[in-house]
């Protein structure tokens, strides 16, 4: 008898996923590899990634780890080239390494812009890039799933360069999606409000490495009390729908943003 979750597994499917060493993405491939799916996961932490996939296999799962500087596009094909030489195919892509940012907009420095247009804009594109090319020549079609963030809607302080990142990511993945349609390639871009990750970490770490441990309580709290449902986010809500995006489950939907978000947007 047919189990009614099996449209959500992905036996048999191969899967790239792009900052699978820690948070989101490290959540999303145990749970990939949970149901089924084979791996090829990067990140620019290579001792991370490495520790991914090595408790993946160790667990009876299939994953390999490469490091991967998404801002090079070069290194975003080299994980679709590892599926298609290690499988014959790509499946799904999981474009979803980034960065936070907060610094007012009029201290932003040219460099540090760059830095940021590099990381969460011209790696989601050259992640869909390389991923599209390769899901066009297939008559499977494919799925491609893109992490943009609640911070694009709405506006406060200090979010300005983040936001604008996430934005575009967004646009990107309606207009990929337009652009894979015929071939049945769906492309959908998840929108993670306040999620407990390494980087919720990072704004209360001095200089030599030490969390402030008041200040992260702090932090955590002040997200938890800004959301509708007195709740944070934690890494397996995003991998969570990722998933759906990644199964035949979602099979007739493409080109949307979902918001996975405690409806905090709505009190802002």
């Amino acid at each position: 008898m047919t189990d009614v979750l099996d449209p959500f597994r992905l036996d048999g499917k191969v899967a790239v996923l792009t900052g699978a060493g820690s948070g989101i993405g490290k959540a999303t491939a145990e749970l990939f590899a949970s149901v089924g799916a084979s791996l090829i996961l990067g990140d620019i932490d290579e001792v991370a990634v490495t520790s991914t996939a090595d408790a993946i296999t160790a667990a009876g799962g299939d994953a390999v780890a490469l490091r991967c500087d998404i801002t090079q596009k070069s290194d975003n094909e080299a994980l679709v080239g590892r599926a298609v030489a290690d499988y014959g195919r790509l499946d799904v892509m999981g474009n979803i390494a980034g960065v936070p940012h907060n610094q007012m907009l009029t201290d932003v420095t040219e460099e540090e812009l760059d830095r940021m247009l590099a990381i969460n804009l011209k790696g989601p594109f050259f992640g869909v890039q390389a991923a599209l090319g390769q899901m066009l020549t297939q008559e499977a079609g494919g799925s491609i799933i893109n992490v943009a963030s609640s911070g694009m809607d709405f506006a406060a302080p200090t979010l300005a360069v983040y936001a604008m990142t996430k934005a575009a990511v967004a646009s990107l993945g309606r207009t990929a999606a337009i652009e894979g349609a015929h071939k049945r390639v769906r492309v959908n871009t998840i929108a993670p409000g306040a999620t407990v990750t390494a980087f919720t970490e990072v704004s209360v770490t001095d200089e030599d490495g030490n969390i402030n441990s008041e200040a992260l309580d702090g932090k955590i709290k002040m997200l938890t009390g800004a959301s509708p449902m007195q709740m944070i986010g934690e890494a397996e809500d995003q991998a969570n729908l990722i998933l759906y995006l990644a199964s035949d489950a979602s099979r007739f939907a493409t080109g949307q943003i979902w918001r996975c978000n405690g409806g905090a947007p709505m009190v802002w």
